[in-house]
């Protein structure tokens, strides 16, 4: 498939989620079915940086992995008929590196490893100045697909 890049606005056609939880501001290159790569700005003003913490502001682990899974997840809606349906969280293991500051860019980089019956396995990483921040092993699915797969109970 063909390489391409998304901006802000056709993000939103293959990504559901949206402010204050869409954690990729750009997509740089995506190759459906194959890998997705952008970057995400944590400006001073994110509403999580007043609470996480005080004195000492960083971006939570949690809302880390959720970016390298949102990206993850265009690397699959990019595919035909995928475009706007929901995914689902199977599973993850993540490493955090350090910490991701205000003002810091996150620039992501996802693969996906294999994609079968609407189930997707990948691997993200996040780099803040060409420095690792954090890895995950991401299982991700979408459910519409998945069903089609699973016995039905008689």
């Amino acid at each position: 498939m063909k390489k391409r890049s998304l901006n802000s606005l056709e993000l939103l056609d293959y990504q559901p989620n949206r402010y204050p939880f869409l954690m990729i501001d750009y997509v740089t290159s995506v190759i459906p079915g194959k890998e997705a790569n952008g970057y995400k700005n944590f400006t001073n003003n994110e509403w999580f940086f007043p609470i996480h913490f005080p004195g000492h502001p960083n971006v939570p682990g949690a809302l880390q992995l959720e970016a390298l899974a949102q990206m993850l997840t265009v690397a699959i809606t990019t595919l035909p008929g995928n475009k706007g349906k929901a995914t689902h969280a199977l599973s993850h293991t993540v490493r955090f590196r350090r910490e991701i500051l205000p003002g810091e860019k996150l620039s992501i980089e996802t693969k996906v490893i294999s994609w079968k019956r609407g189930i997707c396995k990948g691997i993200g990483k996040g780099f803040v100045s060409e420095e690792l921040a954090c890895e995950a092993e991401m299982t991700i699915t979408i459910p519409e697909i998945l069903d089609q797969y699973i016995p039905k109970k008689k």
